[in-house]
């Protein structure tokens, strides 16, 4: 049997099993359930009914929080606009100087890497170093295109890249537990929109099975989601 921690424990009693929340109470409650001493991670989870193994019916994107996810985010721009980049906040701009500092110094010291179309043939070479750590940009994820400057901007602002896996499970953040209830509520609305409105159109009956809202090492709070 598994046994939990007092904290735990505290924040499970704060939460109604039985009870279906909605954004707005889930957004004022979410914070008191932190079980941790540092500033927790507030996830959302669904669970969709899609075929993953179908063409159509792929869960892909990303999307910018309009609250940010309170996280600092370093963003490597693959360029040839590389001051263009720097102005608009990258971390790390340039061009085959960085990729062969990844390829022959395995640095990773950035979260995501964003490029302009140009650069794309010379970062196809790293599929096998840059796939398997989710870091390969994509233009589903707005992270390939022209304008480095908007992409740039939009990833250190708090855009969320979100991906259904095999099982059909998405799961992403929302913000922190320091957050303001009304701040999360914000970025947890958006986001639910933003999963209804790619629902594949070729899913019968109902898409989202279950959704949920939880911080790290937390208990989680069911959530009302219109489908």
């Amino acid at each position: 049997m598994k046994h939990h921690s007092k904290k735990f424990e505290a924040a499970l009693k704060l939460v109604d099993q039985n009870k279906v929340y909605t954004v707005k109470e889930a957004a004022e409650l979410i914070g008191k359930t932190s079980t941790t001493k540092f500033d927790a991670s507030v996830g959302i989870s669904f669970s969709l009914n899609i075929n993953t193994k179908s063409a159509d019916q792929q869960v892909r994107g990303a999307i910018v929080l309009p609250c940010g996810t309170g996280k600092a985010v370093k963003v490597l721009a693959i360029t040839n606009k590389v001051d263009d980049a720097l102005k608009a906040g990258a971390d790390f701009a340039g061009g085959k100087e960085l990729l062969e500092k990844i390829q022959n110094e395995k640095w990773f010291g950035f979260d995501v890497m964003c490029a302009t179309p140009e650069m794309m043939g010379e970062i196809g070479k790293l599929g096998r170093v840059l796939g398997p750590k989710g870091l390969m940009p994509n233009p589903k994820t707005g992270t390939v295109g022209p304008d480095v400057t908007k992409m740039v901007s939009e990833l250190k602002a708090g855009k969320v890249e979100y991906r259904a896996d095999k099982d059909g499970n998405v799961n992403l953040a929302v913000g922190k537990c320091s957050f303001e209830p009304a701040k999360l509520e914000e970025n947890i609305n958006t986001i639910i929109k933003q999963i209804l409105k790619v629902r594949p159109a070729s899913v019968k009956g109902v898409y989202v099975k279950s959704c949920y809202l939880s911080t790290t090492m937390g208990p989680s709070l069911k959530l009302a989601i219109g489908d």
